[in-house]
């Protein structure tokens, strides 16, 4: 029997509920999450696969300063529309 396939992306009941898996999917770097993944199953080395990391990085650093800018512009909103 062929065990299964490492970069089988087919979602399992179990991965449903994998909250690392959804909070990268949320960011929307989730491809570049799996890139760095089949890249460290491919060369089982992190140093070969540093372009992968770093443009992973790079989403995730752009969303959380994306998200950050929002939550500030929430909290400005709200502050200025409080009753004096």
């Amino acid at each position: 029997m062929a065990s299964p396939s490492p970069h089988d992306r087919s979602r399992k009941e179990e991965d449903e509920d994998d909250p690392v898996e959804k909070m990268i999917t949320r960011t929307g770097c989730a491809e570049l999450h799996y890139a760095v993944q089949e890249c460290m199953a491919e060369h089982q080395d992190w140093r070969a696969c540093q372009s992968q990391v770093q443009t992973f990085k790079n989403c995730m650093m752009n969303f959380q300063n994306a998200r950050r800018e929002q939550l500030r512009k929430q909290l400005q909103t709200s502050s200025e529309s409080a009753p004096s």
